[in-house]
């Protein structure tokens, strides 16, 4: 019609406030889970990588009842809100990381008690100098958790934790602060078990070599002992590796069971 004004209708913004908000809100326990969790949070995964996982895993909760609205984030008081929900998530996360370092940790003992403390090399996801072997732990770790699925388990346990711990409630401190005692505890005591049957056979070993030096001054320690020490600890990985995976195992899901606990007595007044 000659004259007439077409105009396209405007959208309205403020109805996307809330779910914004919602969405926002949401990626705040789910982003410092991966943030502080042991394979997403490594250094070797980009951060545009991160923030895109947070966002895709925010999208299935965040439809949920029970998130603040714009009005409500946009108070003082939503500060304490954001916090809980920083700290149930690092919580978790962090849990997982204590809990699986006991792979390294019984990998740097491992090669103290073989001789092997100096063959250390850069660790990309510590950012550090790390013996072999404790490498050689943590990848064949993280090697189990992906292929169990474990990754997958643990993010489940996060999303499901919405419906045990509401958005934004206040966690119970001493159990959070618990679970941080408990894992460290837990780390100490699988990395016994773990090393337990290499260093006691390298023990044994070190025991005759002294006997032997000292019966005979003339084998010297470090021609002789030394490269038996190493061979023996060769021998004992490779006889004590099935052990070994199935001792890994029991860390994922001793991990798991910890963290699926935790968050639903984080919640208030349990």
């Amino acid at each position: 019609m000659e004259g007439a004004i077409f105009t396209i209708p405007g959208l309205d913004m403020a109805r996307l406030a809330d779910p914004m908000a919602a969405f926002f809100f949401a990626m705040l326990r789910i982003g410092s889970f991966l943030i502080a969790s042991p394979m997403f949070g490594g250094r070797f995964v980009p951060l545009p990588v991160r923030i895109i996982a947070s966002v895709c895993l925010a999208l299935p909760v965040a439809g949920q009842p029970g998130f603040p609205d714009a009005e409500a984030l946009a108070r003082l008081s939503a500060v304490p809100m954001m916090m809980s929900e920083l700290a149930v998530g690092l919580t978790a996360g962090l849990v997982l990381t204590v809990l699986f370092a006991a792979a390294g940790l019984a990998g740097d003992r491992i090669a103290n008690a073989a001789g092997l403390s100096f063959a250390m090399q850069f660790d990309p996801s510590a950012g550090g100098q790390s013996p072999v072997i404790a490498q050689i732990f943590g990848l064949a770790m993280m090697m189990l958790f992906l292929g169990t699925d474990g990754h997958l388990a643990a993010l489940r346990i996060v999303l499901d934790s919405y419906a045990s711990h509401p958005p934004g409630a206040t966690p119970d401190l001493d159990v959070l602060v618990g679970a941080g005692v408990t894992a460290g505890g837990m780390m100490f005591a699988l990395a016994s078990a773990l090393m337990l049957p290499a260093v006691a056979g390298l023990l044994v070993l070190n025991l005759a070599v002294g006997v032997m030096t000292r019966s005979a001054p003339q084998l010297n320690l470090f021609s002789v002992g030394f490269p038996l020490t190493i061979l023996a600890a060769i021998i004992l990985l490779w006889l004590t590796a099935p052990q070994m995976m199935t001792g890994l195992e029991g860390v994922v899901d001793a991990g798991l069971q910890m963290i699926d606990g935790v968050l639903p007595r984080a919640a208030e007044g349990r």
